[in-house]
């Protein structure tokens, strides 16, 4: 049996990322269940001392495993091993915070000296998102609402495992214009659910 934050076998693996691409909500839960915990340890990590007063490791959590799975759910991730979720994960994880840093930066907070070195606040600094009323369940269909025809079409075709070459083939178009295409609908719903920043 797996424990929070230890990693599947490699079947099993296969088979957890396909249900959550096909927008199981019993996949989902199973996999925060399983990396929740590792993805918390590497923020809280990046995160540490005064800079970790400021943001909230949970917040921070929720918002990498809400864009994993409104990218992972449109085809956008190719993932073999527990290896490979764990590194794009903290990837996400150290992409969120660096932006944090850097728009507490650009409001003119000093955030070195927001608050006395022995003393955290009493609710850390994080912005409220619609992600935070969105459940992983609900992803999917949520996504699905806010694409146009043709992208809903493209996402269909990507989740299916079609490479981009067949893509363009069945659509009529050129493969990296339809990888393109993919990429700015994703980013585009993602910002619109307040799950990722421009």
């Amino acid at each position: 049996m797996t424990t929070p934050g230890s990693f599947a076998e490699p079947d099993s693996f296969a088979e957890l990322v396909r249900r959550v691409r096909a927008g199981d909500a019993v996949a989902a839960t199973e996999l925060v269940r399983r990396y929740e915990p590792s993805i918390r340890r590497v923020i809280r990590v990046r995160l540490g001392g005064r800079v970790g007063a400021m943001f909230d490791s949970m917040d921070v959590c929720q918002s990498v495993l809400g864009s994993f799975f409104l990218r992972a759910a449109a085809g956008q991730y190719a993932l073999d091993t527990p290896t490979d979720l764990m590194k794009l994960l903290t990837v996400m994880a150290r992409h969120k915070l660096a932006f944090q840093v850097r728009k507490q930066r650009a409001q003119k907070r000093d955030y070195t000296r927001d608050l006395p070195a022995d003393q955290a606040p009493e609710q850390p600094a994080s912005d409220p998102t619609p992600s935070r009323q969105i459940e992983a369940r609900d992803l999917l269909s949520e996504m699905n609402r806010r694409l146009t025809d043709e992208e809903r079409q493209i996402v269909r075709m990507r989740t299916e495992g079609h490479d981009w070459a067949a893509i363009a083939d069945r659509l009529d178009g050129s493969a990296e214009a339809l990888r393109k295409k993919h990429a700015r609908a994703l980013d585009r719903v993602a910002r619109e659910l307040g799950l990722e920043n421009a």
